[in-house]
């Protein structure tokens, strides 16, 4: 088993570490990967108003996201936990009791590496890992790199030292981009999501507005709240949503806005739904109680008007995009349908039922709810069975 550690402050992870940590992965076929936020870091001091050891490792694991395609990715708390300074010796030996016949690789830039020789007990950091360090390809790089392998293969002739150059590694650090975030800026520099994340917990004086937030960062804000394997879903789900209303003469942009946060509660657990419950004042009735995934539509609302100054029809889009409801307007019925028919969806019917809908959105929905009789059973919402005999009386 091949294990790749990589650790950093991560003040914030930004998309350089990602195509590093990618290409490492990929150059030395790594099995798991291991992302690994510093607590007190050696060399380097954390900047005043800097995020809190849980924020720092929530945006690692977010960013680290973008690598599972790859391999398992974890962020651990392991050095957040430990009290003093983030030696990684300690980290290391650690993990080798954890992973005694594991092939441990640790990641590195050009800076960590050019001075790995200085680190608390660099003997024994070479010892237990073998160093993968990753800087821009150039001549300089190089020639640089080339110096500090003989050096350490002098003192250590044990250690075991790869390095390799990433042509396409953003050039950014990760003070650069917290001067710019308060600015408006980084953005380019950062994944969606972790940008997101960013701006819902106002960090590094973003200070942004989420009541008042452009199309542009409701989007990142929108995707932070959302597992990753949930994004396509979402992000279908807003193409989806505009097709239909470009078609039905609708607000492109109030159908933008819903559907976005239309699962903005999704990845949240029954427990934290009950909890959000409580929060906002809503009331679940019997089935909705008995089938807490029916929840997220609920407190979903509440966040998009509360959290997120949504008006009213965005809300109430949001509120009945899982169930229907009797007399649906033109915005929940394309709410209702972009969900059940976007472009990810795969389910038998579903080519018939797009076809449908873009012929009358009326048939279309009487198709989707019908689907949706036939498909739930017993724990079927009262709701959508209004809805059916709504629609249907109107056609």
């Amino acid at each position: 088993m091949k294990i790749g550690i990589y650790g950093g402050t991560f003040n914030p992870p930004h998309l350089g570490h990602i195509a590093a940590a990618r290409a490492a992965v990929e150059t030395l076929g790594l099995q798991e990967l291991y992302l690994i936020p510093a607590g007190l870091p050696p060399h380097k001091t954390l900047p005043v108003g800097s995020p809190t050891p849980e924020q720092r490792l929530e945006m690692t694991r977010i960013a680290g996201e973008a690598l599972k395609t790859l391999l398992p990715v974890s962020a651990l708390d392991i050095e957040l936990r430990r009290d003093g300074k983030s030696y990684t010796v300690e980290t290391l030996e650690a993990l080798r009791e954890r992973f005694p016949d594991a092939e441990l690789w640790f990641l590195m830039g050009t800076d960590m590496f050019l001075s790995l020789h200085t680190w608390h007990r660099a003997d024994r950091i070479l010892s237990l890992a073998g160093i993968a360090a990753f800087g821009r390809s150039g001549e300089d790089v190089d020639a640089k790199f080339s110096a500090q392998c003989e050096n350490l293969y002098r003192k250590f002739p044990w250690a075991r030292i790869f390095t390799l150059s990433v042509p396409d590694v953003v050039d950014v650090s990760s003070t650069e981009v917290r001067e710019t975030l308060p600015c408006g800026g980084g953005a380019r520099w950062l994944s969606p999501a972790v940008y997101g994340y960013i701006l819902r917990k106002g960090l590094y004086a973003t200070d942004a507005d989420l009541k008042h937030l452009p199309l542009s960062r409701l989007r990142p804000v929108a995707l932070s709240c959302l597992h990753p394997r949930r994004v396509p879903h979402v992000l279908g789900t807003e193409q989806e949503a505009v097709r239909l209303s470009i078609r039905y003469g609708g607000d492109v942009e109030q159908a933008r806005r819903a559907a976005l946060l239309h699962d903005c509660t999704k990845r949240c657990t029954p427990g934290e739904q009950f909890a959000l419950c409580d929060r906002y004042g809503i009331e679940p009735d019997p089935v909705e109680r008995d089938n807490p995934k029916l929840l997220h539509a609920l407190t979903g609302a509440a966040v998009a008007r509360e959290v997120y100054g949504m008006s009213e029809d965005i809300v109430s889009a949001i509120r009945w995009h899982t169930t229907g409801r009797a007399g649906m307007s033109l915005l929940e019925k394309i709410m209702y349908l972009a969900d059940y028919i976007e472009p990810s969806r795969d389910f038998p019917g579903v080519e018939e039922l797009r076809r449908v809908c873009y012929e009358d959105i009326d048939r279309g929905l009487i198709m989707g709810l019908e689907m949706t009789v036939r498909e739930t059973g017993e724990s079927l919402h009262h709701a959508t069975l209004e809805a059916l005999k709504d629609v249907k009386g109107t056609k």
